[in-house]
């Protein structure tokens, strides 16, 4: 699944105001047969957009902090709790696929810590919906790997028909860990950016996502997903450096796979 991009207001996000063209462009030059390209809204208006544009999958979340909620979207978490879930059951009625998140899951760097009680209120809101494909994003990058397989490991025992994403950010250098620590949890499905870009404008300190190459060197030494090509990907991220004219986060496209020696 590639997230192409948000349908969020121009005005206010001008990095996204092209989202409508970029799907134009990929329903006119078609795609991988197995490819599934998806966008992130946080209202009725942006899911309108969506569905004219042809998205396969869309997410949507909540945040589980009030202030960062208010900033995020103008709504109060209740608020966005309802609205979303109707979002949900609409865009599953248009036959699209659809993931639910918790926003700022683990802490907000305009509130600080949040209680983990605010985070298993949304989700089991969410199960009571039917909505089972559910995701905990580190929106502030306040997450470490014993919280995220304490916070896992709650909400993967509300029900043995969810599934779980995950989406950190690396702001305080922890992203890899705490993909691991999901990992071992059960979870199934990775949320990353090339090159580590990303980064969301409306907390207090923004910084990019997991970087999605050092990510899939991590699992492939692992021994899972080995068949992704990875150097495609490379390739993207240094493609992005000469773009922006700077050095962008990440380790993997800089450095290079490690040399494999015979033993």
């Amino acid at each position: 699944m590639i997230q192409v991009g948000s349908f969020v207001h121009p005005k206010r996000v001008p990095q996204m105001a092209d989202t409508d063209e970029i799907f134009a462009h990929f329903a006119k030059s078609g795609k991988g047969k197995d490819s599934v390209l998806s966008a992130l809204v946080l209202n009725e208006k942006g899911l309108e957009r969506g569905l004219a544009c042809g998205v396969d999958m869309f997410c949507m979340g909540v945040s589980a902090s009030e202030t960062h909620s208010k900033k995020n979207t103008g709504m109060s978490v209740s608020n966005a709790t309802e609205r979303i879930i109707a979002m949900a059951k609409k865009t599953i009625d248009a036959g699209k696929k659809v993931q639910v998140s918790v926003q700022s899951a683990f802490g907000c760097s305009y509130e600080g810590r949040i209680d983990k009680e605010n985070v298993l209120k949304i989700v089991k809101r969410f199960l009571d919906a039917d909505l089972k494909l559910i995701s905990l994003a580190d929106t502030a990058g306040y997450a470490d790997p014993s919280r995220v397989e304490n916070l896992f490991g709650e909400v993967l025992a509300l029900s043995s028909q969810l599934e779980c994403a995950c989406h950190f950010h690396d702001t305080y250098g922890l992203g890899l860990a705490n993909v691991y620590a999901a990992y071992k949890t059960g979870v199934k499905y990775f949320e990353s950016a090339f090159a580590g870009l990303g980064g969301c404008p409306f907390t207090a300190i923004s910084s990019g996502n997991v970087c999605s190459e050092d990510m899939i060197h991590m699992f492939s030494k692992m021994g899972v997903k080995e068949e992704i090509e990875i150097d495609k990907i490379i390739s993207v991220a240094k493609e992005a450096e000469k773009f922006f004219e700077r050095s962008l986060p990440g380790i993997i496209h800089k450095t290079g796979l490690k040399p494999e020696v015979a033993e």
